[in-house]
């Protein structure tokens, strides 16, 4: 586990942790400017000045204020990728690599052996064999990102932080780093603190979400948990939505459809071209879901799935609610009108059918 205590004090700012974080894959930080997200990274990599409290990654302790323990940045086992790739731009791709092979032997115990290791196998990881001798103004932004993320990872870190590593990148060109990030994710075992304000990025990344607001957790726990939530949701309006996790379970070549099986249930959507058994992430949002009280006949609308009602809440127009479907063991959102409620006499508890307009393949 990642165990963060954190206090720090300005005068119009007070950032106030006490978390505790899964020990690998990508924990996302999403919140408003000025919430806390890149002082939180600072504060971990132990660029703030003179944060309270305590910061343990697994069994080391980085910071301890009650046991007088602050580690210096240098000696903090840490990869740290920021908006800009922060390459030097009169050095090519490998002498930018090597410099920080350097650096990472000089501030730690690694021999020069499993070093070199690293850095190779982080070059076939961010696949950046063919750039090695390029320069970096002769890179594209994303080129440029994988290069910095592969000399953070050749430094064999106990944590990897990213302050919005694709903030500066084109919608091309961050379609282009995203499955090189999955790969990062799904191969590695460190964890990863993932500063973003993009809904996509959370919903195509991240395995656990923490959402901050003026300095305060507003909200965490696993990515779809969170984004469900309608108590103080996270993501609101439009893009409304639940995330669920699942597998292709079947093929139609016929009409060009790909069904995702999951625990509770299944839905048809465009086929990508994944093969059977692809583990895969879906976003069905709350705008493209209605509720029937009975099962649906001859409707166009082929995606349904049975359940009942958790919950009904208000949404953030007055004639509008956000229903909790609860399917096997996802959580599906449909907005409907308050109307529609009173007319179907729908209630907490009440066995209903959601069809399911449409799914976005989000990973």
């Amino acid at each position: 586990m990642i165990q963060l205590q954190i206090k720090i004090s300005r005068s119009a700012f007070e950032l106030n942790l006490d978390l505790q974080l899964p020990g690998q894959g990508i924990t996302a930080i999403l919140g408003p400017s000025g919430s806390g997200k890149t002082s939180l990274l600072r504060a971990v990599a132990g660029l703030d000045k003179n944060p309270e409290g305590r910061i343990q990654i697994g069994a080391h302790i980085w910071q301890d204020t009650h046991q007088g323990i602050c580690l210096p940045t240098w000696q903090r086992p840490l990869g740290y990728v920021f908006q800009e790739s922060s390459l030097l731009s009169h050095l090519s791709v490998t002498e930018n690599l090597n410099f920080g092979l350097k650096r990472s032997l000089m501030s730690s115990n690694i021999v020069q052996s499993d070093a070199t290791q690293a850095l190779l196998a982080s070059i076939e990881l961010l696949g950046i064999g063919s750039l090695l001798q390029r320069m970096p103004d002769e890179l594209s932004g994303g080129e440029r990102q994988r290069v910095a993320i592969a000399r953070a990872i050749a430094m064999q870190p106990q944590l990897l932080l990213m302050d919005e590593p694709l903030a500066s990148l084109d919608a091309a060109r961050r379609q282009e780093i995203f499955p090189w990030l999955a790969r990062l994710r799904d191969e590695l075992k460190m964890p990863m603190l993932y500063v973003t304000h993009s809904a996509e990025e959370v919903t195509r990344l991240a395995d656990h979400l923490l959402v901050l607001d003026n300095g305060q957790v507003k909200a965490q726990g696993p990515v779809s948990q969170v984004l469900a939530q309608v108590v103080n949701p996270v993501v609101v309006g439009e893009d409304a939505g639940a995330l669920v996790s699942g597998h292709i379970g079947a093929v139609d070549a016929q009409w060009h459809l790909s069904r995702v099986d999951f625990h509770g249930g299944a839905v048809w959507m465009r086929d990508t071209g994944l093969p059977v058994g692809k583990a895969v992430r879906i976003r069905i949002l709350a705008r493209d879901v209605s509720v029937a009280t009975s099962e649906p006949q001859n409707t166009s609308i082929q995606n349904q799935l049975q359940g009942f009602i958790q919950s009904i809440s208000p949404d953030a127009h007055p004639s509008q609610v956000m229903v909790v479907l609860k399917c096997g063991a996802e959580e599906v959102l449909a907005r409907v009108t308050k109307r529609a409620v009173d007319e179907l006499a729908l209630q907490v508890g009440m066995p209903v059918w959601a069809q399911v307009k449409s799914v976005a393949l989000v990973a």
